[in-house]
């Protein structure tokens, strides 16, 4: 092997032991919108186990929506299993966050976001965990 073919390969596999080269750990992130509210969902990583799914509600003008509460419901329909539903904490910086812990495979994540005690709306989008 010639001196540019080990450099390559030599960067090829520091990338493998970096992880830079794949894309597992990567965030998984959506929209979710309806005529009265928005939603973006990071869940991190999006790989199965231990996630952290952190929400940012805004209103169809793209300006921070306030809530009295948002609950998430993950289920998987390939497999039927759901989750029992989880309500998500305020978090620092007006922004919602919860935990669960995910299979790999096509979830669906369902928000319930209370506006008021009156006044609830309900999103949901399919989420892809590897």
């Amino acid at each position: 092997m010639n001196k540019s073919g080990k450099l390559a390969a030599a960067i090829w596999c520091a990338a493998l032991m970096s992880g830079s080269a794949f894309a597992a750990d990567e965030d998984f992130f959506t929209h979710i919108h309806t005529d009265k509210a928005m939603a973006n969902v990071t869940i991190s990583p999006g790989i199965s186990g231990p996630v952290d799914i952190s929400i940012q509600l805004e209103t169809v003008d793209e300006t921070p929506l306030s809530a009295k509460s948002v609950s998430i419901t993950l289920s998987n329909p390939d497999s039927g299993a759901k989750l029992s539903t989880v309500a998500a904490s305020r978090s620092a910086d007006d922004g919602w966050k919860a935990r669960a812990s995910l299979g790999p495979g096509k979830w669906m994540l369902a928000l319930n976001i209370a506006l008021s005690d009156t006044d609830h709306v309900e999103v949901e989008s399919p989420i892809l965990v590897k």
